[in-house]
């Protein structure tokens, strides 16, 4: 029997806060609340990465950040499964419920 991969919830964002943003926590401390709630929830099922809209790392990660930025989505952007499921300030809720349609179970 295989082990079942990591699903991967990506947070689109940049370090700069966005203006219209304010008393909102920026976009990496968004990725680590998530992280730190998310593992908690799921542990090793779910694996989160912060990714820097003016530093992407990959073809796909530089095209979804131009997208971003082109659309005037609002940052932190969340993903999985190139779906976008949060945009802004994200709920947690919404998040669960995307997660727990790909087939993720929670281990607590």
């Amino acid at each position: 029997m295989s082990e079942m991969k990591a699903l991967e919830v990506c947070v689109y964002g940049t370090d700069q806060l966005c203006p219209s943003c304010i008393h909102a926590p920026s976009s990496r401390e968004t990725a680590s609340w998530l992280e730190a709630a998310l593992i908690r929830k799921y542990g090793s099922n779910v694996h989160i990465r912060y990714i820097d809209l003016e530093k992407p790392e990959s073809p796909e990660e530089l095209a979804f950040s131009k997208k971003v930025i082109e659309e005037d989505l609002w940052y932190p952007v969340v993903v999985i499964n190139k779906e976008i499921v949060a945009e802004g300030v994200p709920k947690l809720k919404d998040i669960i419920s995307a997660i727990e349609r790909q087939g993720i179970i929670h281990t607590s």
